[in-house]
């Protein structure tokens, strides 16, 4: 009689086997995922609104720079002289005549005066002598009139003499104000300080030559503008939430750097060719941006490639 027991023990012996990688298998940590990306900055290209010939660059490429802080000026002797001209005309408008001709008009206001004065005196001696009948009524009347037209002579050459001393008329001082605030915005933007405080990145044009109206002088980065870009497989992007941490790693830098998550893109991207299968799936990603604090952002620069984890 044959022993069965050995077939058995034969059979069980790849039962065992599975069962224990099974185990085993349950027991076998998986890391977190990580994703590839780069560093990107946004930067600030800082230009002037009037065109004109780079007089100085106040600034190098490389160098740190604080909000006010001078960039660049371009050629304004145009500008300035139209200033001086507009200030000399406003100034002008608001003094009124010259000296000499508001003292010619006060003479001929005197003058007046001292007619209508001699034509009441005899307005007076006439209304005396028709009191006595030893004048006519026609001579009475003669010097009433001259009186009254020497008054209304006198009257208007002392209005001239208040309007000559007023100046320029108040819409006219307007425009010349207006005119003044023109010039001064001119050669004020001929002139262009930091608006931010950052990395000049990059110095466009160099002293002597000429400017477009409009074109960027120098390219500025501030450290809030530096982010991380990174590509997340479809699996691992609907974990992601806006404003969530990621762990970010530079070569250069001991320890990954915290970012926040800032943007995550609404538009997936294949590698082509495009087929809606289960196999391409696995090459679906979404683009996802993300920020770091203004003190980590200070070290790096655009275009370091860097590795991106969760955060756990």
């Amino acid at each position: 009689m044959k022993n069965s027991f050995p077939a058995k023990s034969h059979c069980a012996r790849p039962i065992l086997a599975v069962a224990l990688l099974l185990a085993l298998a349950g027991c076998v940590r998986h890391d977190p995922p990580a994703w590839q990306g780069y560093l990107e900055g946004e930067f600030v290209y800082v230009a002037a609104p009037l065109s004109g010939q780079l007089e100085t660059l106040s600034v190098q490429k490389g160098a740190q720079v604080t909000t006010g802080e001078p960039l660049f000026a371009l050629e304004h002797s145009a500008e300035l002289a139209a200033q001086q001209q507009a200030a000399a005309r406003l100034a002008d408008l608001r003094k009124g005549q010259r000296p000499t001709e508001l003292a010619a008009l006060d003479a001929h206001v005197k003058q007046a005066q001292a007619t209508a004065e001699l034509s009441s005196r005899e307005l007076a001696r006439q209304e005396t002598l028709f009191a006595d009948k030893t004048s006519t009524a026609e001579e009475l009347d003669r010097a009433r009139l001259t009186h009254e037209a020497n008054l209304r002579a006198a009257d208007q050459l002392a209005a001239e003499l208040e309007t000559a001393q007023l100046g320029g008329r108040p819409d006219v001082i307007d425009a010349a104000q207006a005119a003044l605030a023109q010039a001064d915005w001119s050669v004020a933007q001929k002139s262009q300080a930091s608006p931010c405080s950052g990395l000049v990145f990059d110095t466009l044009y160099r002293a002597g030559e000429f400017v477009t109206a409009g074109n960027p002088v120098v390219a500025l980065l501030p450290p809030e503008n530096l982010k991380v870009r990174f590509f997340v497989p479809e699996p691992d992007f609907a974990a992601l939430r806006a404003g969530g941490i990621v762990h970010v790693s530079v070569a250069g830098h001991a320890s990954p750097l915290d970012a926040h998550i800032s943007y995550l893109s609404p538009q997936p991207e294949y590698t082509p060719p495009v087929l809606y299968n289960r196999d391409n799936r696995a090459k679906l990603v979404f683009m996802v941006e993300a920020v770091f604090s203004a003190a980590d952002a200070h070290d790096l620069h655009p275009g370091q490639p860097v590795d991106v984890s969760p955060a756990p």
